[in-house]
């Protein structure tokens, strides 16, 4: 589809919703442009190194015994 298209099928759209769910979809178009300014929406698992992001050392920490055993169950109820 052309821009011009998409941009007018999206107010349509737009158009439809009640109040909230508007709050919702600028939300939503707020967080896309943010991460699409950060650079985010380009990056692949590949590009996540935890040398330099030390959260990612911690990645898979708890998938061992005894804290994964259960890890669904006490998670999601199942």
């Amino acid at each position: 589809m052309a821009t011009n298209v998409l941009k007018e099928r999206l107010i349509e759209e737009l158009e439809r919703l009640p109040e909230d769910r508007l709050r919702e979809a600028l939300d939503f178009v707020v967080y896309l442009r943010t991460r699409e300014k950060n650079g985010a929406a380009t990056r692949s698992p590949e590009d996540l190194d935890p040398q330099k992001d030390p959260i990612l050392k911690l990645v898979g920490i708890a998938d061992v015994e005894p804290f994964s055993q259960n890890i669904d169950q006490d998670l999601y109820g199942e």
